[in-house]
């Protein structure tokens, strides 16, 4: 669950959410904008560019997924809404990666995207892909038609989802065999709103597995009630056994010095 007993400190995360929340003073640390201009004109946000590069080793006769990928990911500089690539993104997409091999041509649904990197990862390892962010942030969907765009991505689906609300668009989804979502276990008062929105996908097919990171922040905070209520077991994933217990991931610096879990959720079975 999210305690974690002996390494616990407190880490701030600007909200994605309009006036809620300030970026701290040293996070991230990005350079000037550099693409202030032309997007200014369009009506884009500033925003920059972050190189992510995943790298393994190649499969005998050079079939199946690729041994190296380069992601880029547009970031928006105003910390009003967090649209970041934040260390929990880039653990999730390190274990999309290691398993690369396991994701292709399963149908994956990411919550809360944001600038998608998990997800973008798994389209460009032959997942088919689901987008999806807040359906009252229209400028976080945005991001994600920027982040597919930026990749050459072509028929990616992005769609508004606002946890814990049964809407059209979520009911209108496909049975999904892999749910992603990086760094959504932030405020508590949104913990089962997550947790009950992956219930439902889960009843729409009770093998579907939820892969998810989350970044340390109190030793208060915990899912364990939650799952229970909702039918739901977890398993901690050590980062070490997918290649993520470093500091410095996908050629980038992060997750740098934060405490990440990754876990995978399942539905209890009888």
């Amino acid at each position: 669950g999210i305690v974690v007993q002996g390494r616990h400190r407190w880490a701030p995360r600007p909200s994605r959410f309009p006036l809620r929340g300030r970026e701290p003073a040293a996070w991230p640390p990005r350079p000037p904008p550099t693409h202030t201009g032309a997007s200014m004109r369009a009506g884009v946000p500033p925003f920059t560019v972050r190189t992510c590069r995943f790298a393994g080793e190649p499969e005998e006769g050079g079939e199946g997924p690729p041994a190296e990928l380069l992601v880029l990911m547009p970031e928006v500089l105003d910390p009003q809404y967090g649209m970041y690539v934040w260390p929990c993104a880039v653990v999730l997409a390190q274990y999309v990666w290691f398993h690369r091999r396991l994701i292709h041509d399963k149908r994956i649904l990411e919550l809360g995207a944001g600038v998608s990197l998990p997800g973008i990862v798994a389209a460009k390892c032959g997942a088919e892909i689901i987008l999806s962010d807040s359906a009252a942030l229209p400028q976080c969907l945005d991001n994600c038609h920027r982040s597919c765009q930026m990749n050459h991505l072509s028929g990616v689906v992005v769609t508004g989802l606002t946890w814990g609300q049964i809407s059209p668009a979520l009911l209108a989804l496909p049975p999904i065999d892999i749910i992603l979502a990086s760094d959504v276990f932030f405020e508590p008062e949104d913990f089962e709103d997550v947790i009950s929105t992956v219930h439902y996908l889960m009843e729409k097919n009770p093998h579907a597995q939820f892969w998810t990171t989350y970044q340390v922040r109190s030793a208060d905070w915990s899912i364990q009630g939650l799952l229970y209520k909702w039918e739901m077991e977890s398993t901690r994933v050590p980062l070490q056994s997918f290649e993520a217990n470093k500091e410095q991931l996908a050629d980038s610096a992060l997750p740098g010095r934060h405490t990440i879990e990754m876990m995978v959720i399942t539905k209890v079975t009888m």
